[in-house]
């Protein structure tokens, strides 16, 4: 299935993108590099677009790794929107339901795990966890502005 912008892509305007994949780590840059694409013709800063990608990059990184387990043959939905410069991204999994913002995320990144969490809190100006009741809703959104602006002021 390919993704496709559902409405013009005007920054003023709402555009979205939808695409559900596998868990197979393959998916991963194929379905980044389609979102990226999609950001850019919404208007996102090549910054923003970068940090958006990495996001949605860890995150499906996650779900793959502890909501399945694994396993290369489960659904996740890919949802992007753009409205008014905003950016909005939505992962679902049918996983084990586990709810990821009650860990605190790995401040040292030389000890491995938990740094994914910790870049979507870094890079992202929301991140919310929604549990379903079979498996997880992932929001992650910033303001286009401020997903540039987020490389820039770290160091």
């Amino acid at each position: 299935m390919v993704g496709r912008p559902k409405s013009g892509l005007a920054v003023n305007a709402m555009a979205s993108f939808e695409k559900t994949v596998t868990s197979d780590p393959a998916n991963l840059a194929p379905v980044r590099k389609e979102v990226e694409a999609f950001l850019a013709g919404a208007g996102i800063a090549e910054a923003g677009i970068a940090n958006v990608g990495l996001c949605l990059n860890e995150a499906m990184a996650n779900i793959i790794r502890h909501a399945y387990r694994g396993a290369e043959d489960r659904p996740i939905k890919v949802g992007a929107e753009v409205e008014n410069g905003r950016v909005t991204i939505t992962l679902r999994d049918w996983g084990n339901g586990r709810d990821p913002s009650t860990c605190c995320g790995n401040n040292d990144p030389l000890t491995p795990g938990g740094l994914g969490l910790n870049c979507l809190r870094r890079l992202m100006d929301e991140v919310t966890f929604t549990p379903q009741p079979d498996g997880m809703l992932l929001t992650l959104s910033c303001n286009g502005a401020r997903c540039a602006a987020s490389t820039q002021n770290q160091s």
